[in-house]
């Protein structure tokens, strides 16, 4: 076991990044291929949806308690001093399009935390909060952002079609990941393509994948089960058979009488070379384990309404790049996501009757208290 105190991180400085000289371009055509799902969706349904993560399956009020005496390379940013602040949870499915939940796709986690304070990220200047968008899964799917673009390519051309075959393509690549799983590997792409397992979103462990800055350092983020109320259903399965949202109200089914409680995790980069910025390959625990920053807890509640979300799937975005600058997203697939996720917030927000806003509060319960759009221009920068 390692002592984690006698970790020596590597420290942060702009070198760390390599950008390549043709990301803007790829970053256009990012952007152009997400914001086709969003048109697509929205030619067929005539209401505006994320053009990933576009599912949503619990819209959680939370609060995310700051830990104390932490040793002083955890002590960082939002984590440098014991507090605790309101935050706001969406959980999802990652596809661009509302499946049925018998197409099994990997699990998302968007954390926002609010009344944050720091030097804002470029273009959230007007923001207060800091976002955390992750997923069930240790490592990215695409190993570049040109890899990235053209897996993205592949989803969009299947959105708002072939249901039926989605379906029997998921039960496929589920039977594939089961083999690889059972001799100790997983595939991340099977996974995207349908193959994730038919898991409990509750009993997931979930991964910001590429690193962000950790003030004076590097890391990368995970929020695991904490409470046994979560953790009983780590390993469980939802039966999708016959209700297309069953993770919606398995979730539902919870937070009608239970408690959640998470850990917020880093992990620190100790070997530039063996833990890159610009990979994506999950670091070795050997060398840093996760430690706990935070806990995250939501109590019972009504885990998910028409209310809600308009309050949150219409009216929020969530975004790495929404946040303090200690906690500045890096490498190149991070800054790719930036223009992406833009557009697609300011398409959403042009269309539907709830424009996107940066909420001040929690909204659950209290009306919904956000600044006004006209002054968020500069905070679209990003959203699931």
């Amino acid at each position: 076991m390692i002592d984690h105190t006698a970790i020596t991180p590597v420290r942060f400085s702009p070198q760390v990044e390599e950008i390549q000289p043709d990301e803007p371009k790829t970053a256009r055509e990012l952007a152009e291929t997400m914001l086709s799902v969003s048109e697509t969706t929205y030619a067929n349904s005539g209401h505006a949806i994320r053009s990933v993560h576009a599912k949503s399956h619990g819209l959680l009020e939370a609060s995310v308690e700051v830990l104390g005496n932490l040793p002083a390379q955890y002590a960082q940013g939002l984590f440098a001093k014991p507090a605790t602040r309101e935050a706001v949870i969406r959980l999802s499915t990652t596809p661009g399009d509302l499946l049925h939940d018998s197409v099994s796709t990997p699990r998302g986690m968007a954390l926002k935390i609010l009344d944050v304070d720091g030097d804002r990220l470029p273009g959230s200047e007007n923001s207060t909060s800091q976002d955390f968008v992750m997923v069930n899964g240790k490592e990215f799917n695409s190993p570049s952002g040109k890899a990235f673009l053209k897996n993205l390519k592949l989803l969009a051309a299947t959105t708002d079609r072939m249901e039926g075959a989605k379906e029997l393509l998921s039960k496929a690549f589920r039977g594939v990941e089961a083999v690889l799983e059972a001799v100790g590997t997983e595939s991340a792409t099977l996974k995207t393509m349908g193959g994730n397992p038919y898991t409990h979103i509750l009993g997931e462990s979930f991964f910001a994948q590429l690193p962000l800055r950790y003030g004076d350092y590097i890391a990368k983020f995970a929020i695991v089960p904490a409470s046994e109320s979560l953790k009983a259903l780590e390993g469980a399965t939802v039966d999708t058979g016959k209700d297309d949202d069953a993770i919606r109200h398995a979730v539902q089914g919870f937070f009608e009488s239970q408690t959640a409680v998470w850990e917020l995790q880093v992990q620190l980069c100790t070997d530039i070379e063996a833990m890159p910025v610009e990979g994506i390959e999950a670091w070795d625990e050997e060398k840093s384990p996760f430690v706990t920053v935070a806990r995250i807890t939501a109590s019972p509640q009504t885990a998910w309404t028409e209310d809600r979300a308009e309050a949150v799937d219409d009216g929020m975005h969530f975004s790495p790049w929404n946040g303090i600058a200690p906690h500045q997203p890096l490498g190149s697939i991070m800054r790719l996501r930036k223009l992406a996720y833009q557009r697609s917030s300011a398409f959403r927000s042009q269309r539907n009757e709830t424009p996107v806003t940066e909420p001040l509060t929690c909204p659950f319960g209290h009306g919904v208290s956000a600044a006004p759009a006209s002054t968020l221009e500069a905070t679209q920068t990003g959203a699931t």
